[in-house]
């Protein structure tokens, strides 16, 4: 198992074919699925599809979405991290997106806001990545508040799916790292 970062409360690893019951937990909810383009899960099946294509971006792009594991309890809370993102989303292609997602239980503890300042540290600091991007639901206050927290910077907003979304972006040279 793949440690990628870790903070104070939390550890980012790689998202393991074990995790199957908490990603259940986090994607079959519909409030989790509020102002995401996609529905919530009706089966462990899907989720276990979904933790294998997770896996295989680890292989065939040396990134993906990482398991947000509570260091105290070991329990998983939701994931969060970067995500290579080949397809075109407002005019960028080729970028890494960051990008979190917790259990309902977990909102507003500031875990989103730690986990992105750690996925953002592992971005600048390992990969040496010039650029992050991330988008949110423009309605989505909570994670437009996590990105701002974050570092990053509004810098427009665009329709994706029929829906109006906020662009963000950070680069090298503003990334300020936070001890968490």
């Amino acid at each position: 198992m793949k440690i990628f970062a870790e903070t104070n409360r939390l550890i980012l690893r790689e998202i393991l074919p074990t995790d199957v019951d908490g990603y259940f937990e986090l994607d079959a909810d519909p409030d989790v699925h509020r102002y995401l383009t996609s529905q919530p899960v009706q089966s462990k099946q899907q989720v276990a599809d979904s933790i294998q294509f997770i896996r295989q971006q680890y292989i065939d792009n040396g990134i993906g979405r990482w398991a947000v594991i509570d260091k105290k309890t070991n329990v998983f809370m939701g994931w969060a991290g970067l995500k290579l993102i080949t397809e075109s989303i407002n005019g960028h292609i080729n970028f890494l997106d960051l990008g979190y997602r917790l259990i309902k239980k977990y909102w507003g503890q500031g875990i989103a806001t730690e986990a992105a300042h750690a996925s953002l540290a592992y971005a600048f600091d390992v990969l040496k990545a010039d650029e992050v991007f991330a988008h949110a639901h423009a309605e989505n206050i909570g994670s437009n508040k996590v990105l701002t927290k974050a570092g990053l910077t509004l810098t427009g907003s665009f329709v994706h799916h029929e829906i109006k979304c906020n662009w963000y972006s950070i680069d090298s040279k503003d990334h300020k790292p936070v001890l968490t």
